[in-house]
């Protein structure tokens, strides 16, 4: 990966927020609040101290260039596959086709990626894995249930691993034009974009959400925080266009379809979380919950920026 100027202009903006946001955290945290505000500026300071960390983490991935990057989510997808596969548990005769889930078609599927077969990597888990986890479970004999623990396996695969895995797949789009050596900064674009819609529809939410947008499966998610935080983001988004291969009406376009498809993923996911009666997929970020409760919105939204940038901008 180059670090070019833009590449430190962005990575230097997103170190100056966290630097103001953890200041105010820590100026609300030396205040005397009420017991819910005490409540909520913890919560606050937590959220940040993961943030710092998964910034960290995702600095360190990207300096190391393609290699890291494939590691970093090849090891997320693991992760979050496994919080989805404890939260929907499956049956003793799966445990032989999740072994294969977990330790053949997760690496697998980042090896292709690794080697940039973008035409296996398209199709290996909707397809080949589609059709043959399902045969392993069958010979298994055990029929109870069968197409329900079959879904929820396909499901974990596509949603932690093949629709993840579309993230870093934005560094094989070497086509292009004008834009040659360049994709470690778009990726960054769009794990920022991703993360900071997620952050501001928060924000907006909790300051002047009113109207939940589907209030049996998220009371949180209102239309307040959506409307406010993809607005914000999209503004956000275009004005960065200089560090992306669009002119400002693409990059606000492509940010649209970012929020909202991560906005749908998040509510998917929630609605996954509500069916199971908990609140966070586990607790392996401090403040965020589990790995798949900050990946929710970038699981939908990354095969979606990926084949428009494809489709649209390479030749």
């Amino acid at each position: 990966m180059n670090l070019d100027a833009e590449l430190m202009w962005l990575v230097g903006g997103v170190l100056s927020l966290l630097m103001l946001s953890s200041l105010i955290g820590w100026g609300l945290s030396r205040r005397k609040l009420s017991d819910s505000g005490r409540k909520t500026v913890d919560n606050l300071n937590a959220r940040m101290r993961g943030w710092w960390m998964m910034t960290a983490v995702f600095g360190v991935a990207m300096a190391t260039g393609g290699a890291g990057s494939v590691l970093l989510f090849c090891l997320t997808s693991f992760l979050a596959l496994r919080e989805f596969i404890t939260l929907t548990p499956t049956h003793l005769g799966d445990h032989r086709t999740l072994f294969w889930a977990f330790f053949f078609v997760t690496p697998f599927q980042y090896y292709l990626l690794w080697v940039q077969w973008y035409g296996l990597f398209a199709v290996f888990i909707p397809v080949y894995v589609f059709l043959l986890l399902p045969m392993r479970s069958a010979a298994a004999g055990q029929t109870e249930h069968f197409l329900e623990r079959t879904a929820k396996i396909q499901w974990g695969l596509m949603i932690c691993v093949f629709c993840t895995s579309h993230a870093p797949a934005i560094l094989m789009l070497l086509d292009i034009p004008g834009y040659a050596g360049q994709n470690g900064k778009l990726l960054f674009f769009f794990v920022m974009i991703c993360e900071l819609s997620d952050v501001l529809q928060y924000c907006f939410g909790k300051t002047l959400g009113k109207h939940p947008v589907a209030p049996t499966v998220s009371p949180g998610k209102t239309w307040e925080g959506l409307i406010g935080g993809v607005l914000a983001t999209v503004a956000i988004g275009s004005a960065l266009w200089w560090a992306t291969p669009f002119n400002p009406w693409q990059a606000a376009g492509l940010c649209v379809a970012i929020t909202l498809s991560g906005f749908g993923g998040g509510l998917v996911m929630s609605a996954i979380k509500r069916d199971r009666g908990v609140k966070d997929w586990g607790q392996a970020i401090e403040g965020h919950g589990g790995v798949l409760d900050r990946i929710d919105s970038l699981c939908f939204a990354a095969p979606m920026f990926f084949h428009l940038t494809r489709y649209y901008f390479t030749v």
